[in-house]
């Protein structure tokens, strides 16, 4: 098992299977984090920052993904709508006018989520308007000539290859929210429920369109919805709701995948998102992603819940690494267990904030190796 390569590495942990070591994974950091940790010391060109694909400094291990465009042909222009010296009014790609603080930005993230004011939809037309921004044919969604240049090293690749950057192909939920906003889309379920169909069916469409050359020449490992349904203490629609309007075309795109020789199929969610675990299994999707423990969402008792059906990734809480060494130690005991099992990759819930130290972070990386069976020994 000692020459296991990357990308068998990540299968055989999803199949429950030995391995040398469990992959070192982790998502990134807040805009913030870095300020703080180059005031600690960090060198200021020795970090990438792209931690989905991994990053050397630390002992990552490497992802690839294929840079597929779900957006929109065209996207609204972005453009600032009103400016102060403390907020900005700006409407956004999406066609969302939001309000933004100014204070605490750093290197593209905010201090605080931004008041969303407007959405694009707001009637049917507005959507039969949007539909129009996402074509297909003969538009610009992958990369140039990466049949020649690209195709051959997917082919003999010894990593893992994930079909789109994370957050390209969004999710059902996801699109619906960024269309409609969060309160308008909450009533819609239940008082235009032909739109909320039409959505559905658009979406899933289009995703597998978008992908279809792809999935035509290659299997990736894996492929996930990006959601972000639920909210610190559930999801934001009901099972019956998820059941009705997303469960077929979850099941449906994520058959394609499947038999195009997929192998994984994920869901990228924050919150708690508990109650819809049991529709999500039997729509096919296989693991989850980041398990936020502030929101309860503890692999152990996921584990325990929905057994080996449910491979799990993340889990490891950000509030215990600002603690110390100590806490941070004690934490990673309790997941040990689990990593030894299989069907887990732990990594950090969500990007790093910046109430977590340079020191406090390499200590975490460094003894998270220890439980994973990776030795790093990253110096203060």
């Amino acid at each position: 098992m000692a020459g296991l390569t990357h990308r068998e590495r990540f299968l055989r942990v999803m199949n429950y299977e030995p391995v040398d070591r469990v992959p070192n994974w982790e998502a990134g950091v807040w805009g913030q984090t870095v300020d703080r940790w180059h005031a600690e010391g960090l060198p200021e060109f020795h970090v990438h920052w792209d931690w989905f694909t991994g990053d050397e400094y630390f002992g990552m291990d490497p992802r690839e993904f294929i840079p597929i465009d779900w957006g929109m042909k065209p996207a609204f222009e972005c453009k600032i709508l009103e400016r102060t010296d403390r907020y900005e009014l700006i409407q956004d790609h999406n066609g969302c006018v939001r309000k933004a603080l100014l204070d605490g930005q750093a290197h593209g993230t905010r201090a605080s989520m931004d008041q969303f004011i407007r959405f694009a939809v707001q009637t049917r037309d507005d959507f039969a308007a949007l539909r129009k921004r996402y074509p297909v044919d003969g538009v610009r969604r992958h990369p140039p000539y990466w049949r020649e240049f690209l195709l051959p090293a997917w082919l003999a690749r010894r990593h893992v290859l994930v079909l789109g950057r994370n957050c390209a192909p969004g999710g059902f939920y996801w699109r619906a929210r960024e269309w409609m906003g969060t309160e308008n889309l909450s009533y819609a379920w239940y008082d235009d429920p032909e739109l909320m169909h039409e959505m559905m069916e658009f979406y899933a469409d289009f995703t597998l369109a978008v992908a279809e050359p792809i999935l035509n020449e290659i299997a990736p490992d894996y492929f996930i919805f990006n959601e972000d349904l639920a909210m610190k203490t559930g999801p934001l629609l009901s099972p019956s709701t998820y059941k009705e309007f997303l469960f077929p075309h979850v099941r449906r795109v994520g058959d394609r995948l499947r038999a195009a020789g997929v192998k994984h199929v994920g869901l990228d969610c924050d919150g708690n998102c508990e109650a819809v675990i049991p529709l999500m299994l039997d729509a096919g999707i296989d693991f989850l992603w980041p398990l936020e423990r502030a929101a309860e969402m503890d692999p152990l008792r996921l584990r325990r819940k929905f057994g080996r059906s449910l491979r799990l990734t993340g889990g490891v809480d950000k509030r215990v690494l600002a603690q110390g060494p100590e806490a941070i130690d004690a934490h990673l005991r309790e997941l040990a267990p689990l990593v030894r099992e299989g069907g887990f990759i732990p990594t950090v819930d969500h990007t790093v904030p910046p109430d977590v130290s340079l020191e406090h972070f390499r200590h975490y990386m460094n003894a998270q190796g220890g439980i994973a069976g990776y030795r790093l020994n990253l110096e203060r």
